[in-house]
């Protein structure tokens, strides 16, 4: 058994003495057995959390209520789940009632799907009541029992499911995918920081393509944030997605692109992006704008953006336009690197050496004349010392 397991063996062991039952659960077995990376190993046991409480002397209580209690424990944090059943759940999320039970095969029958539903004890054996492990042979997202059910449960795992596809080129089951496109209306009722989470792990998947495809496919993205109308504009970015190396967060301009969107702020501010990253995406729009306009990178524009956004408009422009990359990004860099200045405050003049040359009072011709050295610095007119640019400005 890999690392992340032994060394939270010990933990199990103490669970069992006081007499429960424990055992790894969820997307830390899922992964195990997909030989994935494991970042977090998350435990089921028998024991309520009042009980698992009296056995750990550090607890937090980061979601009692629903049975978990996170344990310190040797330098790690663990999440520790009492096996539960849900009553009839509310506004399609969230479960009215959770009843702390003493019985695994039904905290499991409760998930969402079967690759998802299987527990493993301390030793590596796998409990799998729902042939979970069969569905990850066969790259297969089913459901646990009936998919209508567990969809109008919780709507968010329509979601999840396309979201597993992009992650691990897995196919839906036929009903699992008919339930779906039957409900997919319930993602009305929630909320749009919970769908923007699975988008983005969506947007970032090696089957991105096949993902964006069933949105459409499967009527999904009528249900999304400003997307109700952009059937063709997703296909059409499933299609440049599907051979490049993009950033997901780089896919929003696609979508702009295809949607000759001239300000991607409406739809951005729809999804609730963060006022930082709405920032990003915006320059990196603005950059590619610039690289469609001027058909190259010149230095102005290098200097303005700075290289790391140049290569990403470049991969943008590329993709959108069936191009290969004409400039590199070690080209791009070196370019960068040549530039005498890198920001306007390395500049030799400021707007006070300008006022003083000339007798003026401030206004915009200081601004102007300002980007007016910035440029014949950057393109190697003059040096970027005192006297040459007030001799520059003078001649």
């Amino acid at each position: 058994m890999i690392e992340p397991f032994q060394k939270a063996i010990p933990l199990l062991n103490r669970i069992e003495r006081a007499g429960f039952e424990a055992y790894f659960v969820g997307g830390s077995v899922r992964d195990y057995l997909l030989n994935k990376p494991i970042e977090d190993v998350d435990i089921a046991t028998s024991a309520e959390p009042e009980e698992i409480k009296s056995i750990f002397s550090k607890t937090v209580d980061v979601g009692i209520e629903h049975g978990t209690v996170l344990v310190l424990f040797e330098g790690e944090s663990y999440e520790v789940t009492t096996f539960r059943s849900e009553g009839k759940y509310e506004d399609f999320r969230r479960p009215k009632q959770v009843t702390f039970i003493r019985s695994l095969r039904e905290d499991l029958q409760r998930r969402d799907f079967t690759m998802n539903a299987i527990a493993m004890t301390k030793e590596g054996k796998l409990i799998d009541p729902f042939f979970g492990q069969a569905d990850l042979d066969h790259q297969i997202i089913r459901t646990v029992g009936n998919p209508e059910e567990r969809f109008r449960e919780d709507a968010l795992r329509m979601m999840r499911a396309i979201r597993f596809v992009s992650q691990l080129a897995f196919r839906l089951e036929k009903h699992t995918e008919r339930a779906i496109q039957k409900n997919g209306h319930l993602l009305e009722h929630i909320a749009v920081e919970r769908k923007l989470a699975e988008f983005k792990k969506l947007l970032n998947g090696k089957n991105r393509a096949e993902a964006l495809n069933l949105l459409v496919r499967l009527q999904l993205y009528r249900f999304l944030p400003g997307l109700n109308n952009f059937a063709q504009q997703i296909e059409q970015v499933a299609q440049y997605v599907n051979h490049t190396d993009l950033r997901g967060e780089d896919i929003w301009i696609l979508l702009g692109i295809t949607s000759k969107l001239d300000n991607l702020n409406p739809l951005l501010k729809e999804w609730k992006l963060s006022n930082k990253e709405i920032k990003m995406i915006r320059t990196v729009y603005e950059a590619y704008e610039e690289r469609r306009r001027r058909k190259e990178w010149t230095k102005e524009l290098i200097f303005r953006f700075g290289p790391e956004f140049c290569i990403r408009a470049e991969q943008i422009y590329c993709a959108a336009h069936g191009e290969k990359n004409s400039e590199s990004a070690e080209k791009l860099h070196q370019i960068y690197a040549s530039l005498p200045i890198k920001n306007r405050s390395e500049l030799a003049v400021t707007g006070n050496d300008l006022m003083g040359w000339h007798s003026r009072s401030g206004g915009p011709w200081i601004k102007e004349t300002l980007e007016k050295i910035e440029r014949a610095v950057i393109n190697g007119e003059v040096e970027n010392d005192k006297a040459s640019i007030k001799g520059w400005l003078d001649s």
